[in-house]
């Protein structure tokens, strides 16, 4: 081959392999790693910061390294969904991270009582715990209010106030005054009503009503006549079989069936008080700020995959238990008209209370609201309409 046939073979070789690279199903993605940026271009004080592309240079220094998390939960060791939910995100960050982190989970009562995870993991005691927000309303009243309100927000629309309305951002502000750092880690899907032991007619049969029922649907409860009383969940039926409880709610029917409510309380209603539960993945605050960028981040991803598959997970199953509840001969209640006005108006007082007394409540409220009236307007325009035709 004489030299030019040799450019000529070449350059039409080049031009092939050029137009190769830009076909879509050809395409190669762009390491940028090996197109490293100056170091005074690329780190302020040996820190990392954000290059002219957007990205961030890191280096793996966790390798041949490994680090365990102590992780105490609310609920009972291989709990329905609740707790193998937070078994499965303590196999995945293992698997992701290669398994140079390890979370260490603690059932509940087994290092420390169910209901002192939250002090537990601001002293450090522990480095996470996994449970509900409106457990510690007596810390501040506004953690109420991250797990959601009485006729309020879905938990596809409580996930989009979170990422998208600001509600993270609030939450993990206020919590920070407690040494601790949280992530959405589930949802309940929207909560029945409760198991009653005798039926509800009026308002009138409210009255007195010991009802074990936590957060800011007790606050209104507690208005309505009803007093409301906090019980961890192994108390709960023996309480509810003795009578030294009238009535009790828990999640919905995936739940409540394997509780056995329905064997001493056969009156079960729909719900209002919790149509979308927010549960808590919250990290001790000094310690997560000493995780490494990697760690931090295979965590987040797989919070987010938790926060998703549990709330999918109860509707999937509570499906299944509403159909064994019917064969049970158990038949779904609703709540009379005068009940559901009564718990509206009282809502409305509970609000004006707690917003008055305390600021921080009064912040999360008005960021609630704003996003869930435009929530309404579009819910009202698409998926009432498509429900009712259904």
């Amino acid at each position: 081959m004489n030299r030019r046939d040799f450019l000529t073979t070449a350059t039409t070789a080049s031009a092939a392999l050029a137009l190769s690279g830009c076909n879509d199903s050809n395409r190669q993605a762009i390491d940028y790693s090996k197109h490293p940026q100056k170091k005074d271009d690329n780190e302020v004080n040996g820190e990392a910061r954000e290059g002219a592309l957007g990205y961030k240079k890191r280096v793996n220094i966790n390798k041949n390294k490994k680090i365990v998390i102590k992780l105490a939960t609310s609920w009972p060791a291989h709990f329905p969904i609740m707790g193998t939910g937070v078994e499965k995100f303590a196999q995945r960050v293992k698997d992701v991270s290669g398994g140079s982190l390890e979370i260490k989970l603690y059932p509940k009562n087994v290092l420390v009582p169910a209901l002192a995870v939250f002090d537990a993991c601001s002293s450090g005691q522990i480095d996470a715990f996994h449970s509900g927000p409106y457990y510690w309303k007596g810390k501040n009243s506004a953690f109420s209010l991250y797990s959601g309100i009485p006729f309020g927000f879905t938990s596809e629309e409580i996930n989009s106030w979170m990422l998208f309305g600001g509600g993270l951002e609030l939450w993990r502000e206020q919590y920070a005054k407690y040494n601790l750092h949280p992530f959405m880690g589930g949802n309940t899907n929207i909560q029945m009503g409760g198991w009653f032991r005798k039926p509800i007619g009026s308002i009138d049969d409210m009255q007195g009503l010991k009802m074990r029922v936590p957060g800011l649907g007790g606050e209104v409860l507690s208005k309505m006549g009803v007093n409301p009383i906090l019980l961890p969940a192994g108390e709960i039926y023996t309480s509810l079989e003795r009578g030294v409880i009238d009535a009790t709610e828990w999640v919905g029917p995936a739940l409540d069936i394997k509780m056995g409510f329905y064997k001493v309380a056969p009156y079960y209603y729909s719900g209002w008080h919790e149509p979308g539960s927010i549960l808590e993945l919250t990290f001790n605050k000094q310690f997560w700020n000493k995780l490494a960028f990697e760690h931090q981040s295979m965590i987040e991803v797989a919070s987010s995959e938790m926060n998703s598959n549990m709330t999918y997970e109860f509707h999937a199953q509570n499906i299944h238990a509403l159909k064994k509840l019917k064969e049970l001969d158990i038949s779904i209640q609703q709540f009379p008209k005068d009940v559901i006005e009564a718990g509206k108006k009282a809502l409305k007082e509970v609000i004006s209370d707690l917003s008055t007394k305390n600021k921080d409540f009064e912040k999360v409220f008005n960021s609630i609201d704003k996003h869930l009236s435009l929530s309404k307007e579009w819910s009202d325009a698409s998926l009432r309409y498509f429900l009712n035709e259904r």
